[in-house]
């Protein structure tokens, strides 16, 4: 399957629930690279880079965390890194 890179900036209950570092971890156990931030304004902002399947779930499996509700997905495609590794928090 093709690998994508997606800019998504994610609204709902997100900050102060362990969002970041369930998708740190979902991404790890998915092969997912990329990186996540908090923003000032309450939402999330995310790069990953995997294919739409693994991207899908890496969701999925943020979702499903206590606490977190996610309300609201924007994203974009970006062009591909291929030299990336890893994914970060920041």
């Amino acid at each position: 399957m093709e690998k994508i890179r997606k800019f998504l900036k994610i609204y709902g209950q997100v900050q102060g629930v362990g969002f970041r570092y369930r998708a740190n971890y979902a991404a790890d156990s998915l092969g997912v690279t990329g990186w996540v931030r908090n923003e000032w304004d309450g939402t999330v902002e995310m790069e990953v880079q995997g294919t739409e399947s693994q991207i899908n779930q890496l969701l999925t499996l943020i979702n499903k965390g206590t606490y977190v509700n996610i309300e609201e997905i924007k994203s974009r495609q970006l062009p591909v890194e291929e030299n990336e590794s890893g994914f970060h928090v920041r």
